[in-house]
Order: C-alpha cells, then sequence, then structure tokens
C-alpha cells in the first residue's frame, strides 16, 4: 500500500479502492482505541459498525467533499492522508458523541469539574476525571456495576427538575457535584467520562424516556395506557400506598408536594415561613417520598400521580 492510496486521490481527485481500505483501517483503530461508544444497534466495534460510521461521514451533505478536498490538499504522502484520516474521523466521533444526550450531560458536569478544584482532569484518548487528593497515575479499572451502586448509596440528594438548555439550577449541581464525589472517592482513581455518565443516569434516570401512566376512570376501568405491557398497574394498591402517605404528611407537606423542585422562595411566601425553613421541609418531603416510591411492590408512578391528584395538581 505504500504510495498507493495517496497517489490514487491524488490522480483520481476521490477516493478509491485503496483510499477507502486505508480509511477503513484507520477508522477501526480510531473507534477502538478512542473510547467512543459505537453507533446505535452495535454493542461494540464490529467491522460493520466502523463501516456505517464512515459512510455517515464522508456522504454528510457538504461536509463529505469538503473531507476530500482537504485531504488532497493537506496530503503529501500516505502517511500524511493516514494522520489527516485518523484526525478527521476522530473529530467527528467528537462531534457525533456532543450530540447525544449522553454527551450533553458528559459535557454540563464537566464544566464544573473544571471549576472545582477538589477535581483533576486526566489527559488521554478517552477524558477522565480524578479526585485531586488521588495519585497522579491512579486509573479506575473496574466494574461499572460498582460505580452505579456507590451513586445509589448517596442519600439526601436528588433531581426534581432538568432543563435541557440554559444554566443548569443550583440544586441539580449540587446533587450531580455530590454523587460524583462519591462515585469517584469509591472508584480510587480516574474514570472515564463516559462511566461517569452512565453512572449518573443509573443515579437520578435522567436520559429515559418518558414513561405513561395508566389512567383510571372512577369505576377503575383503563382509559388509556402507553406503559409497557409488562409493568402491571394497580390503581388499587396505588390509592393505598398513596393514602396511607398522605396521612403522614403535614399540612405544610401537604401544600408543597405540587411544588417540588420550584424555587423554595416562592413556596415559602404561601407558606409564611421562611425560606431555609421551607427548603428543609421540602427537602424532607422528597427524601420521604423516594423512600416510599421505591419500595418493593409500589409501581412509583401510579402512586406518585394519586398524589398529585390529592394535592390539587393534576398527573
Amino acid at each position: 500500500m505504500a504510495g498507493g492510496a495517496y497517489e490514487e486521490l491524488a490522480r483520481d481527485g476521490r477516493l478509491g479502492n485503496e483510499g477507502f481500505e486505508l480509511l477503513r483501517r484507520v477508522g477501526r483503530q480510531v473507534a477502538r482505541t478512542q473510547g467512543f461508544p459505537p453507533p446505535k444497534g452495535y454493542n461494540r466495534w464490529e467491522n460493520d459498525a466502523v463501516d456505517e460510521l464512515l459512510h455517515r461521514m464522508i456522504t454528510r451533505e457538504g461536509a463529505g467533499s469538503q473531507f476530500i478536498l482537504t485531504c488532497f490538499l493537506k496530503a503529501v504522502d500516505d502517511t500524511s492522508l493516514e494522520k489527516l484520516f485518523f484526525t478527521s474521523i476522530r473529530r467527528f466521533l467528537i462531534d457525533e458523541a456532543k450530540s447525544t444526550p449522553r454527551g450533553k450531560l458528559r459535557r454540563r458536569f464537566a464544566k464544573r469539574l473544571a471549576q472545582d478544584d477538589r477535581f483533576r482532569a486526566v489527559s488521554g484518548a478517552s477524558p477522565r476525571w480524578a479526585l485531586a487528593a488521588h495519585p497522579a497515575d491512579s486509573i479506575w479499572q473496574g466494574d461499572l456495576d460498582d460505580l452505579v451502586r456507590a451513586a445509589w448509596e448517596v442519600r439526601g440528594v436528588w433531581i426534581t427538575a432538568w432543563n435541557h438548555s440554559g444554566p443548569t439550577p443550583q440544586k441539580t449541581v449540587h446533587a450531580l457535584m455530590t454523587v460524583l464525589t462519591a462515585v469517584l472517592k469509591t472508584a480510587g482513581g480516574a474514570v472515564r467520562e463516559e462511566d461517569l455518565a452512565k453512572a449518573l443516569e443509573a443515579r437520578f434516570d435522567l436520559l429515559s424516556p418518558p414513561l405513561f401512566t395508566n389512567l383510571y376512570a372512577d369505576d377503575g376501568v383503563l382509559l388509556h395506557s402507553d406503559v409497557d405491557q409488562a409493568q402491571e398497574s394497580n390503581p388499587v394498591a396505588a390509592e393505598s400506598v398513596a393514602g396511607e402517605l398522605w396521612h403522614e404528611m403535614s399540612p405544610q407537606e401537604r401544600k408543597l408536594l405540587p411544588h417540588l423542585g420550584e424555587d423554595p422562595a416562592a413556596a415559602a411566601s404561601f407558606l409564611g415561613l421562611g425560606r431555609h425553613q421551607t427548603q428543609a421541609i421540602m427537602d424532607a418531603l422528597s427524601e420521604k417520598l423516594r423512600l416510599a416510591l421505591t419500595g418493593d411492590g409500589n409501581d412509583p408512578h401510579d402512586v406518585a400521580a394519586v398524589l398529585l391528584r390529592r394535592g390539587g395538581d393534576p398527573p
């Protein structure tokens, strides 16, 4: 292949057989060594997954022809052409990763970690983060389930509102940073951003698609259902659990129920309490609900819907 791919490109002004073969070889190297997730529908970077990636890259409207032109203008031999392929494929993968929900989550918490001297960025093919107190050469290589378990062991934090654009709410920032700190302590070394994002997703259920709750008329007739058939709803049990929770709530908690996740200052005005006292009641109520709605045998979506109806806010 020495000289073949570059000479082919210079002669024909397009990628030929040797050019495509070099592109595939470099694509497999980038995909399998740089820590990027494979395309949807693939569990790993098999050859078909790499080919699908390269097809999207070189057939993008305008960008595909620009890629070929750039290679033609900048390359002088096969070695420089291979380097251009490597850089172009890696940049394309970065752009794709940034556009996904997980990519947006990574950018959101990475920005916060970079501004906090308790954390340290670790350079490499795949971005990693560690606690500043950890040894510089300490790299986590354990089981992701251990990180997810560490995330779930953090109590007293939750995310009741998740905005997909604009500034991240302070309570959300606090919850993310608290969990990330616990996860990194458990890891004892630098963890890939991708794995940190997965632990956060599992802890807060951030990127899951919306789940619609079964709605029942007063006579118990099912009105509408978009819930997976494997998840059988029990409205009687939901009413019973919600009734017990409602009975245990104070009048202040009942008033606050539809307003969890909102600014405590606004809620304080109709409670007639101070902001900090209102915040404390909201935090305690959120924790009470979290513990109750994750109990065995309870469908949290049905119970939450009943509670919201009792609180005067439609589910």
